[in-house]
């Protein structure tokens, strides 16, 4: 048995490193961007501290070295506000930002939810993270930073992102399929808006509550085993609410039956016991290699979201959360 010796790694407060966060925390950050950028892959070059953006001042705008491309970092020594939220959006504005870094000693869920968002509705050049600072130390060795990262693009590798001829065939295929979606949906959508296309099985679109989604599926499985194409195509409203998922599901499980007469057509509910998501849906098999069927499968896909939409839309926004927590 080897003699080994560990020590144990202590949380500092961060009032005991940084006074706060313009005098003292961004500064440091300034003059240490490597720490930043190692977190992101990135080599970061600094361009300004405070610098104006319309009424407010940007804390530190920097290039990535290889690409040329502006980066903007926002801090704060305490959780995340909607006061910073506004303001990172001016910025983005003001300065065609690229990648945008919100630095906060904690994320609330809304605000990581909202990062989110615009990674997914957001155009291709612009890209969101969210990062909570933390500060260790081992006995009494110099207190050392880390920053972990709570919300990052879909396609974000620590390498850069992701390139399309790095994916595998799959992946290629369904990105390739969102995009001609995306283009569909843009001539002929009447109810919902397209979001940004990634190399994955899923499309989300919003129906207009937090915790609810439409949700547009490209699965390279077909769990119905019809086999025609060995794919399946998927509409269907995803409800993953933090506490209430349940509780919403069977809100709507009561009106199964106007419901369904409404959307005329039987739908799937699904209710696993083993996670907190709910899904009400429709599908079919498909196959998502036949490019002359694209027309015809993307108007299927398209008119089951929106029909979705029509029916669950105000019903999701009157839902009541339990009584106990109202």
């Amino acid at each position: 048995m080897t003699d080994v010796q560990l020590s144990k790694l202590e949380r500092v407060d961060l009032g005991e490193v940084w006074r706060n966060e313009p005098a003292s925390f961004t500064p440091w950050l300034a003059e240490n961007l490597v720490f930043l950028g190692e977190t992101l892959g990135m080599d970061l070059e600094l361009d300004a501290q405070e610098k104006n953006v319309g009424p407010y001042r940007a804390d530190i705008v920097c290039k990535e070295e290889n690409t040329d491309n502006w980066v903007l970092i926002e801090n704060q020594l305490e959780a995340t506000d909607h006061t910073h939220l506004g303001q990172i959006l001016t910025y983005a504005a003001g300065l065609n930002a690229v990648t945008i870094a919100w630095i906060a000693r904690r994320f609330t869920d809304e605000h990581r939810a909202a990062l989110d968002w615009l990674n997914e509705n957001s155009t291709d050049n612009l890209q969101f993270f969210g990062l909570e600072i933390e500060v260790g130390r081992i006995g009494q060795s110099p207190p050392a930073p880390e920053f972990n990262i709570v919300a990052k693009p879909n396609t974000w590798t620590k390498g850069g992102p992701s390139r399309t001829q790095e994916l595998s065939p799959g992946k290629r295929l369904q990105l390739d399929f969102w995009r001609g979606f995306r283009e569909h949906m843009l001539e002929h959508a009447e109810r919902i808006t397209p979001t940004k296309p990634s190399p994955q099985h899923w499309m989300s679109l919003s129906v207009g509550r937090s915790g609810f989604q439409l949700a547009a599926i490209a699965s390279l499985y077909d769990s119905g085993g019809a086999g025609y194409g060995g794919h399946q195509l998927r509409a269907e409203l995803w409800i993953d609410h933090r506490e209430h998922s349940e509780h919403f599901y069977q809100l709507l499980l009561l009106e199964k039956e106007e419901i369904e007469r409404q959307m005329d057509e039987a739908l799937t509910w699904h209710n696993p016991e083993t996670t907190r998501s709910r899904r009400i849906y429709v599908q079919r098999s498909a196959n998502l290699e036949n490019l002359s069927a694209r027309d015809e499968q993307y108007t299927w896909l398209l008119r089951k979201l929106e029909k979705l939409h029509e029916v669950f839309a105000d019903r999701v926004r009157n839902l009541d959360v339990p009584a106990s927590t109202s």
